[in-house]
């Protein structure tokens, strides 16, 4: 049974693509613990199992004279001495450098692009001094050798020479990955450097390749250059040889090629992740930037994408904020002038004696009054799937049924109505509106210019509802609706209102029987 996997919490646990290298909030005194280990872990453990191999290969695998005992007890001695001194300078020299390029670190400072550009050179130059390491080891050993047993310096030059290869190769892929959260904390702010792309994946891909097919081989040539040379080389013994260096040409191939591979799937499978949490909706997603080639730019790509969205998205919020979210959608779906007519219910609310608390009262604190009036009305106008079209000073016009439809716009409308007359007067008392509420047939649709759009609702139910609304200021209650809207709402709303006087609103010449609420 398959467990699924986890975007979120992959990213959250290695976010660098391992839990060795923590996560990418540690604070600057844990990293540096981390990387101290790491680095000197990997770095003596490489160069000593590239040592033996290198050792075992020189002095009993490859065909040629064998070591006279003079020379096999100076190797017993100056190996490990060697080695001990190669260790202790390394980790001297390595340390000394890390901190130095890494100093921004432990200032807390974002890194500068000359910095930026040192520290994703790190491990190529942690990596030459272990190469130089090696050359000393290559020049120490071929000339003792030359010395002592000529015969045998050409076998020993080379091998030293491909083990450097291998095991510097080696040491610079676990180097590049144990500096992950310190290129991340480089590049936070930026991708990697256009200088550093140059030599990018491509160059690093043949490399390897050369590294982990092209160096085994030539050690198998080497093998049959020496066993020519010597002449005297059994078949059992050639064999022997062949079949030693290949399996160690499998080996090397294999690691190299898992340890190159680990280094393009690591920041490809961030990406992947965080793709998954935002097709998801997670648009709070942000990786970290931990790859000097390409795949770096990628990384920093998908932050600059999802950086994008959240900036779309607020500002999707704060337009829905002005208009509506149905209207946002709209906006989205068309573009185009013009409108449609729809069947809509209207409901107007105006304030009462909004002149006179603007003189009476400071501007603060009526802001603050018609805010909580606002905040009221679009409460209600929201939860019975209205739209508030405008804000006009002190007064709100609603809509029920554009730019959504819905199934009973008109008894919607009404019930808005009666929760607001209810709200309003129980939570505003300090102020109090007329509420007018009407439906009927209005243009509905986005009017201005190209440069410039507004969605709005046009009709004759507009102004009935104003002039509804002027009426309701005077009435108690303060709610009027008009028998049209009545008519046409469902039986639960329109059975909680009654019929009331007939009267010619001003402005329309066709007069508008009245409902008041029951």
């Amino acid at each position: 049974m398959t467990t699924q996997r986890n975007p979120e919490l992959v990213l959250k646990r290695r976010p660098f693509g391992s839990w060795l290298l923590g996560p990418a909030d540690q604070s600057p005194q844990r990293l540096r613990i981390r990387l101290h280990l790491l680095l000197t872990v990997f770095s003596v453990g490489t160069n000593l199992i590239g040592a033996f191999v290198t050792f075992v290969l020189a002095a009993f695998v490859l065909p040629g004279p064998s070591l006279v005992d003079q020379l096999q007890l100076i190797d017993a001695i100056v190996i490990p001495a060697y080695f001990l001194f190669a260790v202790a300078v390394c980790y001297l020299w390595s340390t000394r450098l890390t901190h130095r390029v890494t100093a921004w670190i432990d200032l807390e400072r974002p890194a500068t692009r000359k910095e930026q550009i040192a520290t994703l050179q790190l491990p190529l130059r942690l990596t030459l001094i272990e190469v130089l390491l090696w050359l000393g080891a290559a020049v120490l050993f071929s000339v003792m050798t030359l010395i002592l047993q000529p015969e045998n310096a050409l076998r020993v030059a080379l091998t030293v020479i491909d083990g450097m290869i291998i095991t510097s190769t080696v040491s610079y892929l676990l180097t590049e990955f144990t500096l992950r959260p310190v290129a991340a904390r480089a590049l936070v702010d930026s991708p990697p450097p256009r200088r550093l792309l140059a030599a990018g994946l491509k160059a690093r891909t043949v490399f390897f390749w050369a590294v982990g097919s092209g160096v085994p081989v030539a050690g198998l040539m080497l093998a049959a250059v020496l066993a020519l040379i010597d002449g005297n080389v059994s078949s059992t013994r050639l064999s022997v040889v062949i079949l030693a260096l290949g399996i160690v040409a499998l080996g090397n191939g294999c690691l190299l090629t898992w340890l190159s591979a680990k280094s393009v799937v690591a920041p490809v499978r961030s990406v992947r992740d965080a793709l998954s949490l935002i097709g998801e909706g997670r648009l709070d997603v942000s990786i970290p930037v931990f790859d000097g080639t390409e795949l770096g730019s990628l990384q920093a790509g998908f932050n600059r994408m999802a950086d994008g969205l959240r900036e779309r998205e607020r500002i999707r919020d704060l337009f829905g904020r002005y208009v509506g979210p149905d209207v946002v959608q709209e906006a989205l779906t068309s573009d185009s002038l013009g409108g449609e007519e729809r069947y809509a219910a209207v409901l107007f609310v105006d304030l009462v004696g909004s002149t006179e608390l603007a003189a009476q009262r400071p501007p603060a604190e009526v802001v603050q009054l018609l805010n909580r009036f606002f905040a009221i009305v679009v409460a209600e106008v929201d939860r019975q799937g209205g739209f508030v079209n405008k804000f006009a000073g002190d007064a709100v016009l609603a809509v029920f049924g554009a730019p959504a439809e819905l199934a009973d716009p008109a008894g919607s409308a009404l019930a808005a109505g009666r929760e607001l007359s209810r709200r309003l007067a129980a939570e505003l008392p300090e102020a109090t509106a007329g509420i007018g509420v009407t439906a009927g047939i209005v243009v509905a649709g986005t009017v201005g210019d190209v440069r410039r759009h507004e969605y709005t609702v046009i009709g004759d139910p507009v102004n009935e509802a104003s002039r509804l609304s002027e009426l309701a200021k005077t009435a108690p209650g303060r709610l009027i609706a008009s028998m049209t809207a009545v008519d046409k709402a469902a039986p639960g709303e329109s059975d909680q209102w009654r019929q009331s006087d007939l009267v010619t609103v001003r402005g329309r010449s066709v007069p508008t029987r009245l409902a008041v609420p029951q």
